[in-house]
């Protein structure tokens, strides 16, 4: 239980900030997308940020033995690159450049009630529905 609270209280520092940096207005993401138009690069910041951030968090995890709140951290182990891994970032990117959104955003926007982004997370469901059905199928 105090498991599932942590991750919320992550989970609800993530949302903020992500609605801080204005990543739920798709406008400002598509700027920062467009570098030979009305480029914003104000989104970088947030990017490099993220960045430091996790490599710092990475090199924490590696000199700890454990996490506090599960028996082992599940850090990335692959270093090979795949179809399914260059197919599934070529996607996301395409999405994240029409729509203007990605998971994370989309859900704080949901929160802020961007109108926009409904019409996104009903799309984004129903493609991870779509991949579960097709996966089994595999």
């Amino acid at each position: 239980m105090r498991t599932s609270w942590v991750a919320l209280a992550a989970g609800v520092v993530f949302g903020a900030g992500l609605a801080l940096a204005d990543m739920t207005n798709p406008a400002k993401v598509q700027n920062f997308l467009d570098v030979l138009g009305s480029w914003d690069p104000s989104l970088a910041f947030v990017m490099g940020t993220a960045l430091v951030t996790s490599a710092l968090g990475y090199r924490v995890a590696r000199r700890r033995g454990a996490p506090l709140l599960a028996a082992a951290f599940m850090l990335p182990d692959r270093t090979d690159l795949d179809a399914k891994l260059v197919a599934g970032a070529a996607l996301f990117g395409v999405g994240w450049g029409l729509g203007g959104f990605c998971p994370g955003p989309a859900l704080a926007g949901v929160l802020q009630g961007v109108p926009q982004v409904f019409v996104f997370v009903a799309a984004m469901l129903t493609g991870m529905w779509l991949h579960d059905r097709l996966s089994a199928r595999a």
